[in-house]
């Protein structure tokens, strides 16, 4: 089962991409009621991806440090501006 869901935990990081995502727009896309795929879940207890707040603005998710070193351990350091730490805007 972690191998399930590493490897999807994996798609939602390279989902979310170099620069950020509406929270709304992640919760519907990734959000699961399911408890044998806690994608979303277990990547923010792993603290994989954090929540940026903007002043007068909606909440942001994008990839954490950590969760770029979790690219790159699963063999996906090719995701454009998620090679390098701080390309990402």
């Amino acid at each position: 089962m972690t191998d399930t869901v590493d490897a999807l935990i994996l798609d939602l990081l390279e989902w979310i991409g170099p620069g950020t995502r509406a929270y709304a727009e992640v919760m519907e896309a990734w959000r699961t009621s399911c408890p044998r795929l806690p994608v979303w879940e277990e990547a923010n207890a792993r603290g994989l991806v954090e929540r940026r707040h903007v002043q007068g603005g909606a909440a942001r998710i994008a990839v954490s440090p950590a969760g770029i070193d979790f690219l790159r351990a699963g063999g996906r350091a090719g995701t454009p501006a998620l090679g390098r730490r701080g390309a990402r805007k």
